[in-house]
This record gives structure tokens, C-alpha cells and sequence, in this order.
């Protein structure tokens, strides 16, 4: 790896850089990407990369200023300014940078760029961000888990990210327990200007970190386990409300498609706030896998924009199995000349249609076709009660498209549920079987005829 040529020749970067972001530094000198994911566990260094990086870019670009995140301002002099002045310090750059002890910037002192610190809690402070030359051109939100949701990320990005030809975002996080959290589900998200990486202390030389720090690694892995796996690898360890751990997200190719022979398509009709959904899917029985790849996700659609579009993605006309609460909009569907199904619903179809879902080797979404499919699959867990406990029933809430996948594949659903009724469950036996049971304890195996005679 190349030295810091311009500042001090003396110091390399595989001084500064751990081996498992040797990678991840080229592509950012090769401007491969621009969104860089970074998670990982404790002493997994990705922190103290990001900062390196931007020292890096800021002294080789001379219109490179840098923004530089966190959900509340109060945690950003101890926590990214502080990693920052230790990566200006490795660099042996000092001498080139202006470090006050209580205002919150980072000046170059060459040319006057900057790296300014903003807390999320003052949004109108980001808005108004403007630098004396030059532009944003590194953003890095560190502890990205503790920002709401991708909706506030974006609206930052799309504050700060203009005037320039080229950006870099860095987001750095230790994934949360959950894999429903929003940080776990976007990661999983698709995007061509996106490059994801996974860091442990494992790969970091292990005088980076120090003895104390790897005696303590080891202890919790030997006395709590999955408190290892998650604090120091970063893994979503879980919560245990997850619904649907089978889902997979990657692109559908048009390929793919052509060759589908087994097309469903469902409708769940919106109400009032409530959106629209509708989808389109392939189900490979014998594998047991579902493809999910064309949806309509709104709020607001009229009956008959929403035959304009059924029309025009259903060429043959084929039957949707829809939401049969919806008797009105059904009929004006039927009078257009969509083949609508009402789909009968049942005391237990929801948990059913889910279980059958759960059942599945594989529920695979496009979430560049589908993306409010694929983020509603990816993030559906149980509700807890007062107490902590998840509660028994499915949430009614955020499964407008899951609902439309159960009316999809309503058929297969129904056999599942009487399938399942038919199957013995251990924990819940009918009297027959604890009559069987008793009967076979009472004879040593198989009873005579006159076993049963005798009662």
C-alpha cells in the first residue's frame, strides 16, 4: 500500500489501514463507489479508517470539505473529533492542521478546507451547511444506528450532497441485535453505487488493540456467547420476533422471468393512509421457493388507475386474488373486465398464510422491482407486551404487501392449513392421541382388542 507522499513520507499506510480494508481503500481511490457501509464489532477499526480516509482525501483534493455526523451533537467532541485528531496524528500530519480544543471543526491549514461536525437533532444547521471553497465531498455518519430511519439519512444526503462532481459516504455502525432493525434490512438493500463490508477485531493486528482488549474478547465469548457474537463480531444475534428468516434479497433477471410458469398476482386494497399493493409472483412448488418481482405500492389510487395498471402488466388477463373486504372495488374491477377472486378468509388464514410463508425454503424479492415488498418482508417482527414478552398474534400494521402475498398464494395457504391440522404436535395432542398414548403405556406396545373391551 502507498505511503503518505505528500505529508510524510515516513509513515505507510499498512501503519494506519488494518488488512481487511486494504480492499475497501483502493476502491475508494479508484471511485468505484460512493455509499460505504461499514459494520462490524468492537476494535474492528472501521471507525479509525474513515477518519484516515478523509485526512487522506481532504489533503489530495483541494475542493474536499467534509460533514461529519451523529444522531445528538453532544457525543461528537468525544467520540468522531477525537478519532479524527488520532488520525491526523498517525498520518504525522499535525503541523498541517488547525485542532481547536472546543469549537467543532477540523481546518486545513493549507488551503482553509474543513471538516465540520453536526449533530442530527439540529437539522437546520445541516441545511445551511456552506463552505468558503469547495463542497462537501465526504460525509460520514458514525453510529448509524442511532439515527430513525433511511428517510432522515436521505434527506441529510439530499441537503448536502450538491455542488460537486464526486462524493463519498461513509456509514459506520455495530449492526443491532435485530435483523429487522432499519440499519440491518437497508444493508440488504441493492444498489450499484453501494459497497458493503463486514470488519471483526479479528483481522486487526493484535498490538492495535492491546492485551487487556483481546483477554476481555475472550472471556465474554467463554462465559457469554452470543453477547460475544454480537459485541465483538457484530452479528445480528436476533431477538427472537423475527417472522421470516427464509428471505432473500437479489436481483430477478428478465431471463429468470421468461422462464416463470407458475404466475400469481395479489391485491390488497388500501384505505384512506393505508397504500395499495399489489405484486406479481412466480411459485416453484417443487423447490419450495417464491420469486416476488413486479409491485405497485400507493397511496391514494383510484379503481381506475389501478386497472390501467393491471391491464397493462396483465396482458392475458389472468385471475388476482384480492382482498374480499373490498366487495365495491371488486365489482368495479369485474366491470372493467379484470378477473378479480375474492379471497375467503378464515379465522386463522392470517397465521396460516404466514406460517405457510415461514414454511417456504426461500421467499426471494427483486428490490429494485419491489422495493416496499421487499422492506415490509425484511422487517416484520412480533410485538412485545407491558412485559417484554412478544405477544402470540401477528401485528396488524406494515404488511400491506405481505397481505397481498397471502391472497397470492391463498390456494396453497388453505392446503397448508388443513395439512397442518391433520399433523400430530407433540406439545398439543388431541384426546385421541392421549388416549392412544395411555393405551399403549398400560399394554407395553401394541394392545389386544380385548384392551379396549375390558374399560
Amino acid at each position: 500500500m502507498t505511503s503518505l507522499a505528500q505529508a510524510n513520507n515516513d509513515v505507510s499506510l499498512l501503519n494506519v489501514i488494518a488488512p481487511s480494508f486494504y480492499d475497501v481503500h483502493w476502491d475508494i481511490l479508484d471511485g468505484n463507489h460512493t455509499h460505504y457501509w461499514l459494520s462490524g464489532g468492537r476494535g474492528s477499526t472501521k471507525s479509525s479508517f474513515v477518519a484516515t480516509e478523509i485526512i487522506l482525501g481532504i489533503m489530495s483534493d483541494p475542493l474536499a470539505n467534509a460533514v461529519v455526523l451523529r444522531k445528538v451533537k453532544d457525543t461528537l467532541g468525544e467520540s468522531v473529533k477525537d478519532q479524527l485528531s488520532w488520525a491526523i496524528e498517525a498520518l504525522g500530519v499535525e503541523q498541517y492542521w488547525e485542532i481547536p480544543e472546543t469549537k467543532l471543526v477540523l481546518t486545513y491549514k493549507p488551503t482553509g478546507q474543513e471538516i465540520r461536525f453536526r449533530g442530527a437533532d439540529k437539522p437546520k444547521k445541516i441545511k445551511s451547511l456552506k463552505f468558503a471553497k469547495g463542497y462537501a465531498k465526504f460525509i460520514w455518519y458514525e453510529e448509524l444506528d442511532e439515527f430513525t430511519s433511511m428517510e432522515e439519512i436521505r434527506m441529510i444526503n439530499q441537503s448536502l450532497m450538491r455542488g460537486g462532481p464526486k462524493f463519498v459516504v461513509f456509514y459506520t455502525y455495530n449492526p443491532p441485535k435485530s435483523a429487522n432493525n432499519w440499519v440491518n434490512t437497508e444493508k440488504k438493500f441493492t444498489r450499484p453505487d453501494r459497497l458493503t463490508h463486514h470488519s471483526t477485531y479479528e483481522t486487526v493486528p493484535r498490538d492495535w488493540l492491546g492485551p487487556q482488549f483481546i483477554i476481555e474478547a475472550e472471556h465474554l465469548k467463554a462465559t457469554k456467547p452470543l453477547a460475544y457474537e454480537h459485541e465483538y463480531l457484530g452479528v445480528e444475534t436476533g431477538t427472537g420476533g423475527e417472522v421470516f428468516n427464509n428471505v432473500q434479497i437479489r436481483k430477478i433477471s428478465d431471463e429468470e422471468i421468461e422462464d416463470f410458469y407458475n404466475i400469481r398476482r395479489g391485491l390488497d386494497f388500501g384505505y384512506a393512509i393505508d397504500p395499495l399493493s399489489y405484486g406479481v409472483m412466480h411459485y416453484d412448488r417443487k423447490h419450495k421457493r417464491l420469486y416476488i418481482f413486479h409491485e405497485l405500492y400507493k397511496v391514494g389510487m383510484s379503481n381506475k388507475m389501478l386497472n390501467d395498471h393491471i391491464e397493462e402488466e396483465n396482458k392475458n388477463n389472468d385471475i388476482v386474488y384480492a382482498d374480499s373486504a373490498e366487495p365495491k372495488s371488486i365489482n368495479e374491477l369485474r366491470q372493467y373486465g379484470r378477473k378479480i377472486r375474492a379471497v375467503k378468509k378464515g379465522p386463522d388464514s392470517i397465521e396460516y398464510g404466514v406460517k405457510f410463508l415461514q414454511d417456504l425454503e426461500a421467499i426471494i424479492i427483486d428490490d429494485e422491482r419491489c422495493p416496499e415488498t421487499a422492506r415490509e418482508f425484511l422487517s416484520y417482527e412480533l410485538e412485545k407486551d407491558a412485559n417484554g414478552n412478544f405477544k402470540a398474534d401477528y401485528p396488524d400494521k406494515n404488511n400491506h404487501s405481505i397481505d397481498m402475498v397471502r391472497y397470492a398464494m391463498n390456494d396453497e395457504c388453505m392446503l397448508f392449513k388443513e395439512r397442518k391440522k391433520h399433523e400430530s404436535d407433540p406439545d398439543n395432542p388431541t384426546p385421541q392421541e392421549k388416549h392412544d398414548k395411555a393405551v399403549k403405556v398400560m399394554t407395553g406396545g401394541r394392545p389386544k382388542v380385548s384392551a379396549y373391551t375390558k374399560w
